[in-house]
């Protein structure tokens, strides 16, 4: 049983479907990548877990039951429009906001205050909003999502705006929480960070759910059975009948890199014991497994 079950879920906005008939589950303890093109349904999706609006029909489980206004306390939600009060100092900014939590004021300081420390900001608690870049602003919004140790993190794109030193603090901190008991949907576009921290994956495209699945899971289905061989040798691999054919072979003063279609059935150890056999000098031999974004360029594309 997943932490979050969508049912049956539909939305629509006129004549406009947003979602249609999606059912998903997000499995507790997690790190679950919502995908998929613009306009593909996520951002609804969201909301409608978030209980910002309401399916059309369907339904959504928290923890095995119907979810509840209660419930969202327990969510912290980083939307991709980021939204702090301009005028605001940081400090008051984030005590208010991890107090709409449910935080007392005392718990909320200290906590505010450890994390401000860890990111690096403790000189930013008397700075007006309106005085931060970007980034800044969202390094405290980052916080103010998590500061309150919700059971469930919805991030929307937590890395676009960083630079590559602050993106990484925000993946370490992500798989930290995430190491701690927290169950993360990740809505992003960067298939890297998909491939380096989600567990589990559902791709929408056009309302409808695609693909669901754990990660390295969907990369095997979608491999092309393809191996890529590296060895030394004057003459190039031959293929054999009924057990493989070679794709490409690159010859660089005598170290070749091959690339290899194993035949129906064939497994990688049958391949392995064919070249071995023929006297072959390995220095690498590895299964070639397409990355998500290419699958997810395939799988899209498909549907168009």
């Amino acid at each position: 049983m997943g932490l979050i079950e969508c049912k049956g879920i539909c939305k629509r906005f006129g004549e406009k479907v947003a979602l249609d008939n999606l059912s998903v589950d997000i499995p507790k303890g997690k790190i679950f990548g919502l995908l998929g093109p613009n306009g593909a349904g996520k951002t609804t999706l969201i909301r409608i877990i978030n209980r910002i609006t309401i399916p059309n029909s369907g339904e959504v489980l928290f923890d095995g039951r119907p979810i509840t206004q209660s419930d969202v306390e327990k969510i912290g939600y980083l939307p991709e429009e980021r939204g702090l009060y301009r005028k605001m100092e940081v400090g008051d900014q984030a005590m208010y906001l991890a107090q709409l939590k449910g935080m007392s004021a005392a718990a909320a300081r200290k906590e505010l205050k450890q994390w401000f420390v860890r990111f690096g900001i403790q000189d930013w608690w008397k700075k007006k909003v309106e005085e931060l870049s970007k980034g800044m602003a969202q390094k405290v919004q980052f916080i103010t999502t998590v500061v309150h140790k919700p059971s469930l993190m919805i991030l929307d794109e937590p890395f676009s705006g960083f630079d590559p030193v602050n993106a990484e603090l925000i993946r370490k901190e992500i798989l930290r929480l995430n190491e701690e008991g927290s169950t993360i949907i990740l809505s992003t576009h960067n298939m890297e960070s998909v491939e380096e921290l989600c567990d589990d994956i559902a791709l929408l495209n056009k309302s409808k759910l695609v693909v669901t699945g754990g990660v390295d899971e969907i990369r095997r289905h979608y491999g092309n059975n393809n191996i890529e061989l590296i060895y030394t040798g004057e003459q190039p691999v031959e293929g054999t009948e009924g057990v493989f054919k070679v794709l490409s072979d690159e010859n660089n003063v005598g170290r070749h890199t091959a690339v290899l279609s194993l035949e129906p059935g064939v497994s990688s150890n049958d391949v392995l014991g064919s070249l071995l056999s023929e006297g072959v000098l390995i220095n690498s031999f590895k299964e070639l497994i397409p990355r998500m974004n290419d699958i997810f360029i395939k799988l899209v594309t498909e549907e168009a």
